[in-house]
């Protein structure tokens, strides 16, 4: 693996342990693709840090389990803007 996506690797492990942020989030702030993060996360960050790797397979199990909640404050948000627009 290339040193530069080792340490890519790295930094969005270190961020999302860190910060408990989704996948969107992280691949926004380093300007890659979601596919690329998951990617990361799950294939490549078990080889380079262990430990840190369950830390982050913890926060995106966390995301994973309330990513119903979050889609459903965003409907309901959705329709609180357009009621009040209308």
């Amino acid at each position: 693996m290339k040193d530069y996506i080792e340490q890519r690797v790295l930094d969005i492990a270190k961020f999302l342990a860190g910060s408990g942020s989704t996948v969107r989030d992280a691949a926004r702030k380093f300007h890659v693709s979601k596919s690329t993060v998951h990617k990361d996360m799950m294939d490549r960050l078990p080889y380079l840090h262990s430990e840190l790797a369950r830390s982050v397979r913890h926060v995106l199990d966390v995301n994973k389990a309330e990513r119903h909640l979050r889609g459903g404050q965003a409907t309901c948000m959705k329709y609180k803007r357009k009621n009040s627009e209308g």
